[in-house]
């Protein structure tokens, strides 16, 4: 798996947390919880049967294990963007092996200008460099990128998480040749002064012609092509443009 996380402190690209957004729902699923709930409680008994300073930490380990399962919220998975839990609608990029990207931008234009023209979806491929095309209808889409030797590749989608001005979801069809997943979140920054935009990709890289695709169009350096995808975003709302503007 690939994961980057970058921090340019002039405003370009890099990594920006999120707060208060859906990330603070469940995250965890069922199964998860439940073993959670379970190891904690033992590992908590033995930890206060143990005594000293090693029992305590263990007791406190426990505690928060219990903890993670009874609210089903992990704070690591918060900040990897990772979700199990299959009933959650919150923006998570789903568990698993495969390319993952984080990457941030700020931008000179309000929050809800940059979530308009995000989620019409028919405008990604102006500035993500691998999508042809994008056709959605509700909260579903049909997604189709460029491969090699001029061979395309789609997949269905859904959106699974919308919160106007602040958050799109998305993730493909249970079935899909591509298992992906993506989430974007519009944040203002302080005294109004632009907003904050933090994309979260994943794609599933399996074996076989497709994971080879995926490799030729990721390469050694994915983070830099979903880099320069927010760069053209950047331009693109600095210099004007509206939803369905071409």
């Amino acid at each position: 798996m690939a994961s980057v996380s970058m921090r340019n402190n002039g405003g370009n690209t890099g990594r920006q947390v999120a707060r208060g957004s859906a990330c603070q729902e469940v995250n965890v699923g069922e199964v998860e919880r439940l073993v959670s709930a379970a190891g904690g409680g033992l590992l908590t008994l033995y930890g206060l049967r143990h005594g000293g300073l090693s029992g305590l930490a263990l007791a406190a380990l426990g505690s928060s294990l219990i903890c993670r399962g009874v609210t089903g919220r992990c704070a690591l998975y918060r900040s990897l963007g990772v979700c199990t839990s299959q009933h959650s609608p919150q923006a998570a990029v789903a568990a698993g092996h495969g390319i993952r990207v984080e990457q941030s931008v700020t931008l000179d234009r309000p929050a809800e200008d940059l979530y308009r023209e995000w989620r019409h979806f028919e405008n990604l491929p102006r500035f993500m460099s691998h999508l042809v095309s994008v056709r959605s209808e509700g909260r579903r889409s049909h997604w189709a990128a460029r491969g090699p030797a001029g061979a395309n590749i789609e997949w269905d989608a859904e959106i699974v998480n919308d919160q106007p001005n602040r958050l799109i979801a998305w993730r493909s069809l249970e079935g899909s040749e591509v298992q992906t997943a993506g989430s974007v979140h519009f944040v203002p920054r302080a005294g109004g002064h632009g907003s904050d935009v933090h994309v979260n990709m994943k794609y599933d890289v399996p074996g076989g012609k497709l994971g080879s695709w995926l490799a030729w169009l990721f390469g050694h350096n994915p983070e830099q092509k979903v880099r320069e995808d927010l760069q053209r975003f950047k331009q693109r709302m600095e210099q004007g443009a509206t939803v369905g503007a071409r």
